[in-house]
């Protein structure tokens, strides 16, 4: 083998150096070939380290950050994150998408900022976060076909793929906004703190990805998850571990600063419409509202003028009513398994609002059949007559179930624990969307169908149309008025989720605000006072196209009003976390 000498040490042909070029040139050639197998490749070092090696060289991974025993009675696992430790390289993201096979934008951890502190003595913190796997989970609770399920023994909360079907509620009930949804195989998927690895006493990805061990898993005692929730000290900003127990543990040396928020926390950003939702919820409360309304317009109109518009009325809101709740499942993410939403009606609003409306839907198609045999008397006596006696109270059960519906509608979102989608916010809106709709829905029908007898306006006919158009103006501007009080918001010192609900209905979605407010002005105020408040009985023609414009410009209204009810969704979360 030739060298080429440099000063005392000698490089051979093939670029290594081999130390004295004295002591290389004084062996003989097989000697040198003998010397040169004693130095072993990378991979023969690697492979004698580790058959050398005593004990496993990941040991620290099983003996300081993951339990060497499974929970006993009263505990279970949970994640802890030392905020001193984390610096926000984000390799746990990395190794959890990796290892779990995620979708492109799908993340199961996530890395997030905190900062605080005076100018002179700043403060910040990186946090990683993932499932909280918490005592009373809320993904589980909500979930309308029990796709969830929590170890008995670890405590480890999973979710079945299998038996998703991608309605995403689990999403909203989560404060922490955990599960993700993937769109490319329609279902939910979250966490599992890679229960396969800690079964074989491995780490979980995040665990074994962290280059500064800041990610550990422990065996926490739920006594003492639910004692510090008490004190709601959990992370700053975050959502308050009182609503479902999270049993992540952040720990720190460093005492917090009192302003520390995270990076993002003045930030507004609106969130999914939820399109085929927006629908259904407007076009079923129309019909609910219609159908209650049914059982006083017999007291206010003629007989012979109700039983013409009776049947007419009811095909009306029941079409109103029917097509949308088909239309909702557009919305699943794996809808052919829709049949399953009943199954979590013991814990889940949202398997409540699917029995109570399809018993509507039910009802209101025997109701509306009723109205339709009865008005047959020429046909079938017998029938008819029968129809004519078990019309009221089908009638009645039409309108407690669209009640109790819409109750559950408004429930579903309250369950959810936003300030903007509680009780007193959903609940009024959906009833006075029922009102508003119902009493445009009756008057337009009544006037629609006794367009063709005559083509005057009969006086009970004329009385009715006055007194209901003053009764849609004054439910129009309660409802308005009633949806306008977030913005009283603005004025608040302190920053929060109904603050930036008002800001972003007053800036990103300003103009879809102006647009809903100026349509239930036109639609619910400003026609009925103009065109239904002086009819005369000659006015057969002008009634039925004013009430049909009202009832448009009113829908179309009520639909942008509830696109806002989604976008301007706004709650605390995690920092880092998408919403």
């Amino acid at each position: 083998m030739q060298t080429v000498a440099a000063g005392n040490d000698a490089t051979f042909i093939d670029g290594s150096t081999r130390g004295k070029a004295t002591d290389k040139l004084r062996l003989p050639l097989l000697s040198q070939y003998l010397r040169e197998q004693q130095d072993l490749t990378a991979v023969e070092r690697f492979s004698q380290h580790h058959e050398d090696a005593e004990a496993p060289l990941q040991q620290k991974f099983y003996r300081e950050l993951i339990p060497l025993t499974t929970p006993g009675p009263g505990q279970q696992y949970g994640f802890e994150v030392d905020l001193d430790r984390c610096s926000g390289c984000k390799a746990c993201v990395t190794a959890c998408h990796s290892l779990n096979g995620l979708d492109e934008g799908e993340t199961w951890r996530s890395v997030g900022l905190l900062h605080g502190g005076t100018t002179s003595k700043p403060m910040q913190k990186t946090v990683t976060t993932a499932c909280h796997h918490c005592v009373d989970p809320a993904c589980m609770k909500g979930c309308p076909v029990g796709a969830y399920t929590k170890d008995s023994i670890t405590g480890i909360v999973r979710h079945l793929d299998d038996q998703c079907i991608g309605c995403q509620y689990c999403i909203w009930t989560c404060p922490y906004e955990v599960p993700q949804f993937s769109p490319k195989r329609g279902i939910v998927r979250k966490c599992d703190m890679c229960s396969d690895r800690l079964a074989a006493s491995e780490a979980p990805a995040c665990v074994q990805a962290c280059p500064n061990e800041a990610i550990a898993i422990r065996i926490v005692n739920v006594a003492d998850v639910v004692e510090q929730a008490q004190v709601d000290t959990f992370l700053p900003a975050a959502p308050s571990p009182e609503l479902t127990l999270p049993t992540t543990n952040y720990k720190t040396k460093n005492a917090m600063a009192r302003n520390m928020l995270p990076a993002d926390f003045y930030q507004v950003r609106s969130t999914h419409q939820h399109m085929p939702l927006v629908v259904m919820l407007v076009l079923t409360q129309l019909s609910v509202g219609a159908f209650i309304l049914a059982l006083i317009l017999p007291s206010l109109l003629a007989p012979s003028t109700w039983a013409l518009l009776a049947p007419f009325h009811a095909l009306v809101a029941l079409v109103f009513g029917t097509l949308p709740l088909a239309a909702a499942t557009s919305h699943l993410g794996r809808p052919q398994y829709a049949f399953r939403a009943f199954l979590g009606f013991r814990t889940s609003w949202f398997s409540r609002e699917v029995i109570a409306l399809g018993a509507f839907s039910a009802a209101a198609t025997v109701y509306a059949g009723a109205l339709f045999l009865g008005s047959r008397s020429d046909l079938w006596p017998g029938v008819a007559r029968v129809a004519v006696a078990v019309s009221p109270p089908i009638g009645w059960m039409v309108a407690l179930l669209g009640a109790v519906g819409v109750g559950c509608s408004a429930m579903l979102y309250h369950a959810t624990r936003r300030r903007w989608w509680n009780i007193s916010k959903s609940g009024f809106k959906f009833y006075m969307t029922a009102a508003v709709l119902g009493v445009a829905t009756s008057i337009t029908t009544t006037f629609a169908a006794l367009f063709n007898r005559s083509n005057e306006l009969t006086p009970d006919v004329i009385q009715y149309g006055e007194t209901m158009a003053i009764v849609l103006v004054t439910v129009t501007l309660v409802k308005l008025a009633g949806e306008a009080t977030i913005f009283f918001h603005l004025s608040d010192r302190r920053e929060h989720d109904l603050k930036r609900s008002a800001r972003l209905l007053s800036g990103e979605l300003a103009r879809t605000t102006v647009f809903r407010f100026s349509l239930g002005l036109v639609g619910g105020v400003i026609l009925p006072l103009v065109s239904l408040t002086s009819l005369e009985p000659s006015s057969s023609i002008g009634a039925v196209m004013a009430s049909t414009v009202c009832l448009a410009a009113l829908v179309a209204g009520e639909l942008l009003e509830r696109m806002n009810f989604f976008a301007a969704m706004s709650s605390p979360r995690m920092p880092g976390t998408l919403r």
